[in-house]
């Protein structure tokens, strides 16, 4: 039978209460330490961890997600990372304190970057995520080519992504893809194609080459039929998927040097957008060495393989006697990353390869699926003159063009000659003047030449004509 006699005392209900809430307070007190101690004393991987097992002991568990995103997934770059990067500079906040600045020496603007340890605050359809750039250094150790071994440090980069775990799906569903969708709109709004060199010396620039298809004194057939190979290329991902072909194009420019395979090369990128990876293959010692560069270009990209004939001295994919086990760097290994199976790491790219000397390529190299298109960089032709001359002194006829053209027909001069000639004044008719004479003399040479040519053979029939006789 229920008696007030039996209930406890007002005073001994809050001296309970009192003693309950000093105790809750000592725990949370002491987990606090425990998790500063941690963060000075134990790896970050181990953190969570044991956190985990003493916030289930006093009943204690976060609500918080993070999601770690890196720089690179295994050997490749990141998509993700390289998204959140691009994103990340429109959420930039005057709250945030410390920021990275840079400028390339051609930019008109500064660039500003999220400094690392600082933390950027972003809502999406009324979730709340908090981004965080991490960066760390380790020290790696490497042999060079001579087996000696050096220290080098290596900076590590990503990024954290924390939330709510009630949000966990949204975030993964929507906002995530959001970041990417829009990656990709801030990056084609203020697209500058790179220059990267792939090798000893790795690095990026800006890339400030002029060059266009406008400019180009070129073929009109082949620039246009260039330009629209170009633009079925890359509307073309859904049909490259269907018939089970990795999304690649490779192209082969050949010709006399001062043909404008570089200038070409430039005015490919300025149309697409695309940047440029310069792989130097005389500063790559091994097959692995070559995998793993190739490895860290990206989708949307032109790789450019230059003097292929010279740039490396390979090795016959015969000659199983010289293959050290992958030690060295061979034809095979290139050709496969061109189409083997590790040409399926990544998307729209295209492969240019350059050479003054097509006859000296293996046929292995030729073929369609590794360069697909060849393009011949011929001397300069009498419409590749009329392009040269509107884009360097700003005509488009002359009463000499005439004289320039039949005697562009009568030798071999290349567009870079022709360019220097024109170069030389800023008067049209005394620039056109010392190109007329230029022409005038190595015509004359060439005559010489065959001359020469001719009577060297006379001579050497003469011989056997007084056998004969």
């Amino acid at each position: 039978m229920f008696s007030l006699s039996n209930m406890p005392s007002t005073t001994s209900v809050l001296s309970a209460y009192t003693t309950f809430s000093a105790s809750t307070m000592l725990a949370r007190t002491m987990l606090n330490e425990v998790q500063n101690l941690t963060n000075q004393l134990i790896p970050q991987q181990l953190q969570e961890k044991v956190l985990a097992k003493l916030g289930g002991l006093i009943g204690y568990s976060s609500s918080q997600m993070t999601l770690v995103i890196d720089e690179y997934n295994g050997l490749s770059l990141n998509q993700m990372f390289e998204a959140s990067e691009a994103y990340l500079r429109t959420k930039i906040s005057p709250s945030v304190v410390r920021l990275k600045l840079s400028k390339a020496p051609q930019e008109q603007n500064f660039s500003l970057t999220v400094n690392k340890g600082e933390k950027i605050v972003d809502s999406f359809d009324d979730v709340q995520v908090v981004w965080q750039m991490i960066c760390t250094e380790t020290q790696k150790t490497k042999a060079d080519c001579d087996g000696y071994f050096s220290s080098e440090s290596v900076e590590r980069r990503s990024v954290e992504l924390s939330f709510h775990k009630k949000h966990k799906e949204k975030v993964l569903s929507s906002y995530l893809p959001h970041v990417l969708e829009r990656s990709e709109a801030i990056k084609d709004e203020n697209k500058v194609v790179k220059l990267h060199s792939l090798g000893n010396c790795y690095g990026e620039v800006n890339l400030d080459h002029p060059s266009t298809f406008d400019t180009l004194a070129m073929d009109p057939t082949l620039k246009q039929e260039l330009m629209d190979d170009l633009d079925r290329f890359v509307k073309r991902r859904k049909f490259y998927k269907r018939v089970g072909k990795v999304w690649k194009r490779g192209y082969l420019l050949y010709g006399p040097p001062g043909t404008g395979k570089s200038s070409l090369i430039a005015a490919m990128a300025n149309y697409l957008k695309f940047d440029i990876f310069d792989l130097e293959l005389t500063s790559i010692h091994s097959n692995s060495d070559l995998r793993r560069l190739l490895l860290a270009t990206t989708n949307r990209s032109i790789l450019v393989i230059e003097d292929i004939d010279c740039s490396s001295d390979f090795q016959n994919r015969q000659a199983g006697a010289h293959n050290q086990g992958g030690n060295q760097l061979t034809l095979s290994g290139l050709l496969n990353f061109i189409d083997g199976l590790w040409s399926s790491c990544g998307d729209e790219r295209i492969i240019v390869f350059t050479t003054n000397h097509k006859d000296r390529l293996d046929p292995a190299l030729l073929r369609p699926g590794r360069m697909d298109m060849h393009i011949h960089m011929s001397y300069c032709t009498p419409s590749g003159f009329r392009i040269l001359a509107s884009n360097y002194l700003g005509v488009k006829d002359h009463s000499m063009f005439t004289d320039i053209e039949q005697l562009i027909t009568e030798v071999d001069v290349t567009p870079a000659e022709i360019a220097e000639e024109l170069m030389k004044s800023e008067d049209v008719d005394i620039a056109l003047k010392g190109l007329v004479k230029y022409l005038h003399v190595k015509k004359i040479e060439r005559g010489k030449a065959n001359g020469g040519e001719k009577e060297v053979s006379e001579q050497e029939r003469e011989p056997e004509s007084k056998g004969r006789s």
